[in-house]
């Protein structure tokens, strides 16, 4: 433990956890280490001196800086040092920033970079949550402007009973990982993967989780007592802004709320902008130069009509009800070169589901602070521009990265075990439209191309995305929420299942936090859309067709006596290049302690020739069978023929003819082929042999 500063600590489910500020990162804001095990972090934060002039957002930038020293290892490739951070140290990032950035007050526009790093790891300890408080920490000992400390918990499912902030390896055997962050009052946060776990245990989960964010917060509250700093204070809305937004709010008058049900999205964007358009003429200066102002107004009442709208009227943008699932349309089988393809629109958001096959050499390598592991199984998630109708780069952002992640935790549990499919999944989803729920979309497409590929998948997997918009007057919840509904509303929540239960699983709050009525609510509407969903996709596709796709790779495994692996490995690797080149497969010693080789090929014919080649070589010959040889040896006595690839036998002078003969050269030399037959195995399993027919 670090000496020196203020420092807290507390028994949280049988684990101290500590704080201390005072000693590292002095000149941020805010600095806290927490240590929990032998894990160790260092979360700073850091504002800038002024506002940002003229946004709507707030720009807090979080960062999660693994470093490999923290697990005794030194970085990989070329340059020997931490480079651009792991698909991992991004899922995190994001994970601090979604239960922290509706902590902030509302009018706070200042720059705000949270970084943390992890010093020292075990795999005992979970970062996703001692991140999550130990940034919380930082900011909350800061006078960075903050509502309230957000604490965070792990919880999974052993033998029945939850466990608390549960290590890698217990993880590894739960049927759930659910991290949930919140406040003393309320839950900002959820991100699980499941098994097909029941709702009712996933409501159970959330509240233990809750009992423990409330142990971590009055951690921080002790910190602060000792270190806390004076906050900096917010800057009140100028007279001058709520003037504006009063002159913007008369032109307007109803306008919205009259135009806003029954329109697509590109007809409400050309309503917003030509509204937009008409407010800028009417209250633009000569200079032009309170535009900026004008906009920034604009888009404060635009909000706040279209939540009131669809709270009051509980009708939305497009005309459906709160529980209504817009228009789904299916096709399978698209791509006639790809293993398995599906096509899922719901309304407009369009998902393209691809997947490929592969072997065990086209497995992911995943190098973090945790010893190297290969994934067999990985989803990847892209959203171009044009999908939105705009111009722009096309990369991979956190954005890409967070919803491919959510959506391969969705179709996980429902993959079979590699001991029964031993191949490489690849799964993409190229959005090709979107308007909203696009994560979702890629679940449903994604489900039915493994089924189109002919993948033997345990069940189905649809997924749905929730909404919620609250104000003084109540509450609305909103299924299958489209763009609109997403950025103006308060909740977005996405659930993940099959019919008998959930997979997945990930909210997000806008405003103070959730009760557990909304929740329990919330969830019960899930399940009925997402149902109503799945129904929907079993009129096309209900079950894994029975035979894989007639392009997809050809893979077997099977297990050799272990002794022999070396035969098949050869010398240099001289035997399995061999066998590989003359068949056109690929061939694998996955485990050569149990003596387990792969052949991966295009088609059967190939698999055939590597695998009755592999059966050759290890094959202990017996007595009576018939082998086509080829004379590798003569000697005075006899010659030597190879029968198997490195397995020789000798047919004695005395066996190569009938009548009495001088020379073995007479009837055979080195390189001729002959077909014989195994007469006799003695003790020391040396072979002989008696020709059947010759070939010169």
């Amino acid at each position: 433990m670090i000496k020196g500063g203020n420092t807290a600590s507390k028994s949280v489910a049988g684990r101290t956890i500590s704080l201390n500020t005072g000693v590292m990162a002095r000149q941020a804001n805010g600095s806290v280490l927490i240590e929990c095990g032998d894990t160790v972090l260092l979360a700073t934060a850091t504002m800038s001196k002024e506002p940002r002039p003229n946004i709507d957002f707030f720009p807090l930038t979080i960062e999660f800086s693994e470093k490999m020293y923290a697990a005794g290892k030194i970085p990989g490739g070329f340059l020997k040092r931490e480079a651009r951070p792991s698909t991992n140290a991004t899922l995190i990032a994001r994970l601090i920033d979604r239960p922290l950035r509706p902590s902030f007050p509302k009018n706070f526009k200042n720059d705000v970079q949270i970084v943390v790093t992890v010093l020292s790891y075990d795999t005992t300890t979970c970062l996703e949550s001692l991140s999550i408080i130990a940034a919380s920490a930082a900011v909350a000992v800061s006078d960075i402007p903050f509502n309230t400390p957000v604490g965070a918990a792990v919880i999974g499912i052993k033998n029945g009973e939850f466990i608390i902030n549960p290590s890698v390896l217990e993880l590894e055997e739960s049927d759930l990982n659910i991290t949930v962050a919140g406040t003393k009052d309320a839950i900002l946060m959820i991100e699980a993967g499941a098994n097909e776990v029941s709702e009712e245990t996933i409501i159970n989960a959330i509240l233990k989780a809750h009992d423990v964010i409330k142990e971590t917060i009055l951690l921080q509250e002790e910190l602060i007592q000792k270190a806390g700093k004076v906050k900096a204070e917010v800057a009140p809305v100028s007279e001058e802004v709520i003037e504006m937004q009063e002159k913007v709010a008369a032109i307007l008058g109803n306008s919205i709320e009259t135009a806003l049900t029954g329109h697509a999205k590109k007809e409400l964007e050309s309503l917003f902008t030509e509204l937009q358009d008409n407010v800028i003429r009417a209250l633009s200066n000569v200079t032009g130069e309170n535009v900026p102002q004008i906009k920034v107004a604009f888009e404060k009442i635009k909000k706040a009509q279209i939540r009131n709208t669809i709270i009051k009227k509980r009708v939305r943008p497009d005309g459906r009800s709160t529980t209504e699932i817009r228009p789904i349309s299916i096709q399978t089988s698209l791509l006639p070169s790809a293993h398995g393809s599906a096509l899922f629109t719901r309304g407009e958001t369009q998902s393209l589901g691809v997947i490929t096959l592969g072997s065990s050499l086209d497995e992911q390598i995943l190098d973090g602070l945790e010893d190297a592991e290969r994934s067999r199984y990985f989803f990847h998630y892209n959203f171009p521009p044009f999908s939105v109708g705009e111009v722009g780069p096309i990369r991979t952002s956190r954005r890409e990265l967070g919803h491919g992640a959510l959506a391969e935790r969705a179709l996980r549990p429902v993959l079979p075990l590699h001991e029964a499919f031993p191949y490489t999944i690849r799964l993409v989803s190229e959005i090709l439209e979107s308007n909203g729920s696009s994560s979702m979309a890629s679940v449903c497409s994604g489900s039915m191309a493994l089924m189109d590929c002919g993948v033997p998948i345990k069940a189905p997997v649809s997924g749905i995305a929730m909404g919620l918009l609250i104000n003084e007057n109540g509450y609305v919840i909103l299924s299958d929420i489209q763009g609109l509904e997403d950025h103006y509303g308060d909740m977005d929540f996405k659930v993940a299942g099959t019919q008998k239960g959930v997979t997945a699983l990930q909210l997000d709050i806008k405003v103070a936090g959730l009760s557990k009525n909304i929740l329990e609510e919330a969830l019960a509407q899930a399940k009925e859309g997402r149902l109503f969903i799945l129904n929907t996709m079993n009129q096309t596709i209900s079950a894994h067709r029975p035979e894989l796709a007639a392009n997809a790779p050809k893979i077997h495994t099977f297990n050799i006596d272990p002794e022999k692996v070396g035969l098949v490995i050869g010398p240099g690797g001289k035997m399995i290049r061999r066998i590989e080149e003359e068949s056109g497969a690929s061939v694998t010693v996955t485990n050569g302690s149990i003596g387990e080789v792969t052949i991966a090929a295009k088609n059967l014919e190939c698999m055939e020739k590597a695998l009755n080649a592999i059966l050759a070589l290890t094959k202990e010959p017996e007595v009576g069978e018939v082998y086509d040889g080829v004379v590798v040896k003569i000697m005075a006595f006899g010659a030597f023929v190879e029968i198997l690839p490195g397995k020789e036998g000798l047919i004695h002078i005395s066996k190569l003819s009938e009548h009495r003969i001088n020379r073995v050269e007479d009837v055979l030399n080195a390189g001729d082929k002959i077909r014989v037959v195994v007469d006799q195995i003695d003790a020391q399993h040396r072979i002989n042999l008696v020709p059947e027919t010759r070939f010169n």
